[in-house]
C-alpha cells in the first residue's frame, strides 16, 4: 500500500463538509434547550399572552394612541418642503433663503415631537417610539428631497436634466407635485429620485403572503415579549439593585436568547414582510432592503448590509459629501456612526423621558469593536464575533434602560403592569 498523507477528520484542513453532522447536532441541541426554557417559562408564569391588553392600552385614552395627532401634523412639514422647492424652481427665492427655510423646517421636524412628548405625560413609551420613528424617517426623506432638487437645479444651469430620456420620465421641475411628494413619503426608501424603478403590476398572491406574514409575526412578537421578555426583565431588577454580579450575568444570558430571537423576527417582519408589502402595493421596483448581513465577518460589513435604506442615505447624503470636502475616510466613518448614535439615543431616551446615553455609547463602541474584530478575527471567527456582539450587546442595553426606568418611575419597586407599556 502506498503511504498517503491523511488529516484527521476533525482538523480544519479536512474541510468544513465533514462538520455537517456536528452542526446538525448543535442545531438540535439548541432547539431542545430553548424548548426546555420555554416550557419552564410556561410552568413558572402560566400563559401571559394577552393581545387585548395592548389594544385596550391605546383605546382607553386618545392620548395613548401611537401619537396619531403627531403623525397627522407631520403633513405641515411636508407641505413646507414642497412649497419651498417650488419657489426655488422658479427663482422666487434665492438658494440661501431656501437653505434657511429647509434648515428651520428640518430642525422643527426633529424637535417638535420631542417637545410634544415631553409635555404630554400620558403618551406611552411605545407610542412615543412610533411617533419619533415616523419623524426620523420624515427627516431623512425631506433632507434627501432637498439635496436632490438642489442637484437638479445645478445640473439644469449647465444642461437639461436627462435630455435624452424618454417622454415618460419626469424632469425637473415637473417632479414638484403633491403626487410625487407623497409617493416618495410612503415609498420604502429614504433616497429621493425623480424616476423611481417601478414594477409592471401588483402581484396579489405576493401581496397577500406578505400581509399574512405581517399579521402573524406582529402577533408573535407581542406574545413573545409578554410571555418571555417581560418576566425575565422584571426578575432582573433585584440583582441590579443588589449589585449581585453573578446573578446579573445569569439574568443577562437568560435575556439574550429571547431578545435575540425577537430581534430576528422583527428584522424579518419589518425589512422583508412590511417593506415588501408596501413596495408591492406602490409598485416600487427597488427591493434591496437588506443584504447577507448574517455572513458578516466584520462589524463594518454588518452595519453596511443589514439596513440598506439607511446605509444608502448615509452614503449618498452624508459620507460622500464629507469626502468631497476633503475629509478622510476615517473621519467620515466616525461621523456616520456619530449621527447613527444620535438617532438611536433619540428614539430611546425621549420616549422614556430619561437621558442615560446607553444607546449612544453602545453605537460609538462599535468603532473600536469594528477595529478589534477586523484586526484580530478572520473568516468564521470574525462571523462568530459579530454574532456574539449582537446576541450579548443588545440585552445589556435593554437591561440598563429598563433598570433606570424602574428606579426613576417606581423607586426600584416592581410595578404591576409591564413597565414599557404603562
Amino acid at each position: 500500500l502506498d503511504d498517503l498523507l491523511q488529516e484527521s477528520l476533525l482538523s480544519s484542513a479536512s474541510g468544513y463538509s465533514n462538520y455537517r453532522g456536528i452542526l446538525n447536532w448543535c442545531v438540535i441541541m439548541l432547539v431542545l434547550s430553548n424548548a426546555r426554557l420555554f416550557l419552564e417559562n410556561l410552568l413558572k408564569y402560566g400563559i401571559l399572552v394577552d393581545p387585548i391588553q395592548v389594544i385596550s392600552l391605546f383605546l382607553k385614552d386618545p392620548y395613548r394612541w401611537p401619537a396619531a395627532c403627531l403623525v397627522i401634523a407631520s403633513n405641515i412639514f411636508i407641505m413646507i418642503a414642497l412649497y419651498t422647492e417650488r419657489r426655488l424652481s422658479v427663482g422666487a427665492i434665492g438658494e440661501n433663503v431656501g437653505i434657511i427655510i429647509h434648515s428651520i423646517n428640518l430642525s422643527t421636524v426633529l424637535f417638535f415631537p420631542v417637545a410634544t412628548l415631553l409635555m404630554v405625560n400620558s403618551v406611552t413609551p411605545v407610542g412615543g417610539v412610533l411617533a419619533l420613528a415616523v419623524y426620523t424617517i420624515l427627516f431623512l426623506k425631506l433632507y434627501s428631497y432637498k439635496d436632490v432638487n438642489k442637484w437638479c437645479r445645478e445640473i439644469q444651469h449647465a444642461k437639461r436634466l436627462n435630455g435624452a430620456a424618454s417622454r415618460s420620465q419626469v424632469h425637473y421641475p415637473g417632479n414638484l407635485t403633491h403626487r410625487d411628494m407623497y409617493y416618495f413619503v410612503f415609498a420604502p426608501t429614504l433616497c429621493y429620485e425623480l424616476n423611481f424603478p417601478r414594477s409592471p403590476r401588483i402581484r396579489k398572491r405576493f401581496l397577500l403572503r406578505r400581509l399574512f406574514e405581517m399579521l402573524f409575526f406582529m402577533q408573535l412578537l407581542v406574545g413573545l415579549i409578554q410571555q418571555w421578555m417581560v418576566p425575565t426583565i422584571q426578575n432582573s431588577m433585584k440583582p441590579f439593585q443588589d449589585m449581585d454580579y453573578s446573578r446579573m450575568i445569569e439574568r443577562l444570558l437568560k435575556l439574550a436568547v429571547p431578545n435575540h430571537f425577537i430581534w430576528l423576527i422583527f428584522f424579518y417582519w419589518f425589512f422583508h414582510s412590511s417593506l415588501n408589502f408596501v413596495a408591492e402595493l406602490m409598485q416600487f421596483g427597488d427591493r434591496e432592503f437588506y443584504r447577507d448581513w448574517w455572513n458578516s465577518e466584520t462589524i463594518t460589513y454588518f452595519w453596511q448590509n443589514w439596513n440598506i435604506p439607511v446605509h444608502k442615505w448615509c452614503l449618498r447624503h452624508f459620507y460622500k459629501p464629507m469626502l468631497k470636502r476633503g475629509m478622510s475616510k476615517w473621519v467620515g466613518q466616525t461621523a456616520v456612526f456619530l449621527i447613527s448614535a444620535f438617532f438611536h439615543e433619540y428614539l430611546v431616551s425621549v420616549p422614556l423621558k430619561m437621558f442615560r446615553l446607553w444607546a449612544f455609547m453602545g453605537m460609538m463602541a462599535q468603532l473600536p469593536l469594528a477595529w478589534l474584530v477586523g484586526r484580530v478575527f478572520q473568516g468564521n471567527y470574525g462571523n462568530a464575533a459579530v454574532w456574539i456582539s449582537l446576541i450579548i450587546g443588545q440585552p445589556i442595553a435593554v437591561l440598563m434602560y429598563v433598570h433606570d426606568y424602574y428606579v426613576l418611575h417606581y423607586g426600584g419597586e416592581e410595578p404591576a403592569a409591564p413597565v414599557l407599556l404603562s
